[in-house]
């Protein structure tokens, strides 16, 4: 793809919360732009972004879906890919691994809503990555939108500075177009607009005139504080041209990307009327970045972990992409998406798998529109696709030339907080699990598989009860498996509350022929934020060098054995003190038994205690309902933090163990006669109280 091209390319995502709106915005995308001939409607099932039977039948985005289309400004045609996310906080790592690879995205707010709790948490996986975003006030149509409060609830809770580029013209039922501050126009959308419908272009209304200069004004303000070419016409009163305002709108979305106080155009609109989507096309080629504003990628050299090496987005540089995500096809098998950063990419051409060192073989390159695909015969920087005939090839993992190798930064993906067991009803259905298991397994990296010891189970792990059960139910059609599904468990972690400073532990077996010596002195101690840390501070050689990472192994596997119950711990710093070796009888092996053994004496008398995974549960509802959902988040064992208002209703924000929390969408339905709703997502670990336990640890046992 030449230079002047990739300038007209945008690598976009739609993302936001739940219901905000954001496969329906796609679909519109793909309407206007040509690509689809059929709005498709969520509620009626035939979504082309949600093509699973499973979103289908939800009405909801389960998994990430790509497309391509195209857009003209001025013109100048520009190629769009667009990836549509999932906004229930169960998919979280379907967004992640998403905005790892985009240059742009999208953030759709209700407008009634506003900014609500799935928004913050990908607005911060935005920022995570620096990738700029435009806001897109959809549903202003709806009874109680409020875009003024949306923008104000950008600010306040998102840490963000909104440039407002619209203001909306009429309220609910009557919003019927926008004023455009940049050009000082009003785009007018006729009434009974239906899909494909154009604008009028009309002047501003009398009774916005006002409001719309002074919006303008604050506009020009905000703009100015944030560049430097805009700042001196500012100072000398001179108007800016349109053009040169766009280009200064652009500068400052796309030079601001990362942290608090990111600079956000935001546009408004209702998708679902086919009002606004033109204008938020048209924002999105304007102010949102090409791979030539986001720059060279930076990477490590895989032979020298310290060696920095970039990769400038063009096709005469050395090849560099990620794999971000895998997908099966029933029709072609394993499919892996990959964002190509510089060089080319042709079908059946050698490719070098950079982690692995492995070497791998490019079948067949598609561009993707959801789940139908264009066959194409290469690919350059810039641009994203799905390619057949990976075999070794995991999400995460960089592709590059054998000669120039370089790996990218990867993804991280949290631990699971919930599990399922599954038991197959027949040694066909065990066959059939395992096939399963292993396709899901590669597609989703936060689900967790692993067998218990004692039952012979499958355990599945995950980030909540819609992700395991979407996983079942795929599990049940595609691949017909017959099997029983245990209740959910929570994932419990062990830790300890204090420190042990010295526990000196001898491993010695003596049964005829060599033996096994290893004495190893350690040192425990809690350390916060979770994790592991081991320190090596032998002197003299009284444990070889060559002996200390078998020590740190064994305290590794008995911290996932666990003390208490079996449960993995965290938190723990271990610190080898001394210790004494046997020329003839140590080996490895004895030292890493005498680590395991010491560590799992020291952690017994470091008080170790159960921990539990805490949620964030924010409820919305009626106020007359408020004090029955209070009484039973406290039941529950919740800590309520905040009461607010929210558009009509009282929204209650608490902290709740996720254990108390199975269920409680059916509870919380019957106690406020359907009228209310929550959201929910992992906040951390925090103690179980005795009590529980030492039921969690009865159980265990």
């Amino acid at each position: 793809m030449a230079t002047t091209t990739l300038a007209q390319v945008r690598n976009i995502g739609i993302m936001a919360h739940i219901d905000a709106g954001k496969t329906t915005t796609t679909e519109r995308i793909l309407f206007y732009t040509g690509v689809s001939h059929k709005v498709g409607e969520v509620h009626d099932g035939n979504a082309a972004m949600d093509f699973l039977p499973e979103e289908r039948e939800h009405g909801i985005t389960i998994t990430s879906a790509a497309t391509t289309c195209h857009w003209p400004l001025n013109g100048v045609d520009h190629t769009v890919n667009i990836i549509d996310t999932p906004g229930h906080i169960d998919f979280t790592v379907e967004v992640e691994r998403c905005l790892r690879v985009l240059d742009g995205a999208v953030a759709v707010f209700d407008g009634v809503a506003g900014v609500e709790p799935q928004s913050e948490t990908v607005w911060r996986q935005a920022n995570r990555y620096g990738v700029p975003r435009l806001c897109f006030v959809n549903k202003l149509d709806r009874v109680g939108a409020d875009f003024h409060r949306c923008v104000a609830m950008v600010t306040e809770r998102l840490g963000a500075v909104p440039l407002v580029l619209q203001l909306p013209i009429g309220a609910e039922s009557d919003f019927r177009g926008v004023v455009d501050l940049v050009r000082m126009r009003a785009l007018v959308w006729p009434a009974g607009t239906r899909p494909g419908d154009g604008y009028d272009v009309v002047g501003v209304p009398e009774e916005l005139a006002q409001e719309a200069r002074a919006w303008r004004a604050r506009l020009l303000e905000t703009v100015a504080e944030h560049d430097e070419e805009l700042m001196e016409l500012y100072v000398q009163g001179t108007e800016p041209d349109d053009d040169r305002l766009h280009a200064a709108i652009r500068r400052v979305t796309v030079g601001s990307a990362r942290g608090d106080g990111v600079v956000t155009p935001v546009v408004c609109g209702t998708a679902f009327k086919n009002k606004g989507v033109q204008p938020l096309l048209d924002a999105v080629v304007r102010y949102l970045p090409s791979p030539l504003d986001a720059g060279a990628v930076e990477g490590h050299d895989p032979r020298d972990t310290d060696l920095m090496v970039t990769r400038a987005p063009s096709d005469g540089e050395p090849m560099a992409a990620l794999a971000f995500k895998i997908s099966s096809d029933p029709h072609l098998g394993r499919l892996t998406f990959l964002r190509v950063y510089s060089g080319r990419i042709d079908a059946g051409s050698h490719v070098h798998n950079a982690p692995k060192g492995r070497k791998e073989r490019i079948g067949k390159i598609y561009r993707m529109h959801a789940d139908q695909r264009e066959e194409i015969g290469s690919v350059g920087a810039g641009d994203i696709v799905a390619v057949m005939g990976l075999k070794q090839t995991a999400t995460g993992e960089t592709l590059c030339d054998a000669d120039a190798p370089v790996v990218l930064e990867s993804m991280d993906f949290p631990d699971p907080v919930i599990e399922v067991s599954v038991q197959p009803r027949s040694q066909a259905d065990l066959d059939r699990l395992g096939t399963a298991i292993g396709r899901f397994a590669k597609e989703d990296p936060s689900l967790r598989v692993h067998t218990d010891a004692e039952t012979g189970q499958t355990i599945l792990g995950g980030m909540g009860e819609l992700q395991l059960e979407m996983l079942v139910t795929r599990m049940r059609r595609e691949f017909k498996v017959d099997a029983g599904v245990g209740r959910p468990q929570v994932s419990y972690r062990e830790t300890i509350r204090r420190a042990v400073r010295d526990v000196d532990h001898t491993h010695r077996k003596q049964n005829g022929g060599k033996g096994q010596f290893a004495r190893v002195r350690i040192a425990v101690e809690p350390i916060d934020g979770g994790g592991y840390e081991f320190v090596d501070r032998v002197t003299g050689g009284r444990v070889p060098k060559e002996f200390v990472p078998s020590v740190d192994q064994g305290c590794r596997e008995a911290m996932r054995r666990g003390i208490l119950a079996g449960f993995p711990m965290t938190g723990v710093r271990v610190t080898l003190l001394d210790g004494a070796f046997h020329t003839e009888d140590s080996s490895e092996l004895a030292f890493r038994i005498a680590g395991l053994e010491a560590f799992t004496e020291a952690a017994t008398r470091a008080r170790p205690v159960l921990l539990e995974p805490v949620m964030d549960v924010e409820v919305t509802t009626p106020e007359e309902h408020m004090g029955d959902v209070i009484g039973d988040l406290n039941a529950r064992r919740g800590r309520v933090r905040a009461m607010a208002d929210r558009y009509g209703a009282k929204a209650v924000s608490a902290s709740v163990p996720l254990s108390e929390m199975f269920g409680y969408v059916g509870d919380l339905r019957s106690r406020t006669s359907g009228r209310a709703n929550f959201t929910m997502e992992f906040s951390s670990y925090a103690e179980v109280p005795r009590a529980v336990a030492d039921t969690v640890i009865g159980r265990a046992a």
